[in-house]
């Protein structure tokens, strides 16, 4: 395969040729250092903005403890907050700690949100620590557009567990992630790793949460 130059070679005209823009698989457009991961997926998300999470009826936190634990990737469900899996994990395991009130600040959580919120977040650390042995976690929350949060209007904090030599040459050079086990795998195997609750019991996978649902 011939070797790009990086400059498009031009006609006596002065226009680019055809020849230039087209590569030995006769595909148009100049050709570069970089791989491409085609993800269509996330044009729906692209085109709506941050506007099309606005309102509980069209987000994704809000909606997902309406579904199963399978379908939503719910790990645990508590009585003001509940724990889920990133759809686009960081490593394995990679969890949100959600209020199921849809407020966008950390600072307009209730005390008793607060407390389970940072419950959660612990209980996710050491069931993580029990069934995946990580060397490390990052947690934070991103607040508002400007801040980079993804659902700027839904608060979530991130629990992502790390391995030494997770941050190798493919997401630092190549921007791709290698993830090793499926989502489903992953629930289930944080799920069946929570504790139990004092009365000996785990919540019902898919239980539906129906205290405080119409405060939102």
């Amino acid at each position: 395969m011939t070797e790009p130059t990086g400059a498009a070679e031009t006609s006596g005209t002065g226009a680019t040729s055809d020849e230039a823009v087209t590569d030995d698989f006769q595909l148009p457009g100049v050709p570069d250092a970089f791989q491409r991961l085609w993800t269509p997926h996330r044009m729906a998300y692209i085109k709506g903005g941050q506007e099309q999470y606005d309102h509980p009826d069209s987000c994704p936190f809000c909606v997902a403890p309406s579904r199963s634990d399978e379908q939503s990737l719910i790990v645990h469900r508590g009585r003001l907050c509940y724990v889920i899996l990133n759809l686009y994990p960081y490593n394995p395991g990679h969890a949100l700690i959600c209020p199921y009130r849809h407020v966008s600040y950390y600072t307009d959580l209730t005390e008793e949100e607060t407390a389970e919120f940072s419950a959660l977040t612990q209980t996710t650390i050491r069931v993580l620590q029990k069934v995946s042995r990580p060397g490390g976690f990052n947690i934070g929350m991103n607040q508002g557009k400007v801040g980079g949060a993804g659902i700027s209007e839904h608060l979530h904090q991130h629990v992502v567990p790390r391995w030494g030599g997770d941050g190798n040459f493919l997401p630092i050079i190549a921007q791709t992630k290698a993830i090793t086990q499926t989502l489903g795998e992953v629930r289930e195997l944080l799920a069946d790793g929570w504790p139990v609750d004092d009365d000996g019991d785990r919540p019902a996978a898919g239980a539906a949460r129906t205290e405080a649902a119409g405060d939102r």
